[in-house]
């Protein structure tokens, strides 16, 4: 292999772990994945170092060396865009791509997300049926559903705006509470707390903890401490929200 297939097949593997890192793939699956890539196209093999938010990868063939550093901006979680490349490298083992048909597949890979008339009622659906399986009732459901519906736009527009992810799940706790106290200004339901503590479900960071806690036991524990402070902080920051939301209300005493 010359010097320059070599540089060219390294570029292509740690893109392709650097887009794994940046929607949300578990730091074992990312070398795996750029190990397995590497070798269906030809490197001897592939070493990865993951830390937080950069990764080095070195590649070996003949006795010689690259090795390429790339930092890691996180995208937020997409499961697409892990399973396409999941799909690219099952291919490139099984000898239907080769080196230019993963290129042109990583040039065009895109995160694929449901459009907002999709993913808000959806939310708020599952933010009602919460508050019907702890025990609420009908009135306090719709309370529900309408204040996680508002609160989830807010999320949304405050992301396409890119704002600090920590100023959003704050502020959207805020709204999303502060709508969901309906029940205890006006006597509609009889389950109002159940109200309150539904509607701000869809920001629990069970997708990271679960990542970090799947990190930290298979050995990766610089990245799984990373990404457990990052979920706690996500939390801190709503419970910020909803604690500030409740003393306006009268809540907390």
């Amino acid at each position: 292999m010359y010097a320059d297939t070599q540089n060219d097949i390294t570029r292509q593997v740690v893109r392709a772990a650097q887009l794994l890192l940046a929607y949300g793939a578990e730091s074992d699956l990312v070398e795996e994945l750029s190990q397995r890539l590497g070798q269906a196209l030809g490197l001897a093999s592939v070493e990865l170092s993951i830390s937080s938010n950069s990764l080095v990868l070195t590649s070996l063939v003949h006795g010689r060396c690259v090795t390429t550093t790339r930092r890691i901006r996180q995208h937020g979680i997409n499961m697409a865009v892990v399973c396409e490349l999941q799909r690219i490298c099952l291919l490139t083992e099984k000898g239907l791509f080769g080196p230019n048909d993963v290129r042109k597949r990583l040039a065009h890979i895109h995160p694929r997300t449901y459009p907002n008339w999709v993913l808000i009622p959806s939310v708020a659906l599952s933010c009602g049926s919460f508050c019907h399986l702890s025990g609420g009732d009908a009135a306090a459901c719709f309370i529900t559903f309408l204040a996680a519906a508002v609160g989830m736009y807010v999320r949304l527009a405050m992301a396409a705006k890119h704002f600090n992810v920590l100023v959003n799940f704050a502020v959207t706790a805020f709204v999303t509470s502060v709508l969901a106290q309906v029940g205890f200004m006006y006597p509609l339901t009889a389950t109002p707390r159940l109200a309150v503590a539904a509607s701000v479900l869809m920001l629990v960071p069970g997708f990271p903890m679960i990542n970090a806690i799947s990190d930290m036991v298979k050995g990766h524990m610089n990245v799984g401490i990373a990404r457990w402070g990052q979920a706690t902080l996500m939390t801190v920051a709503s419970v910020i929200g909803i604690t500030i939301a409740m003393q306006l209300g009268g809540l907390l005493k």
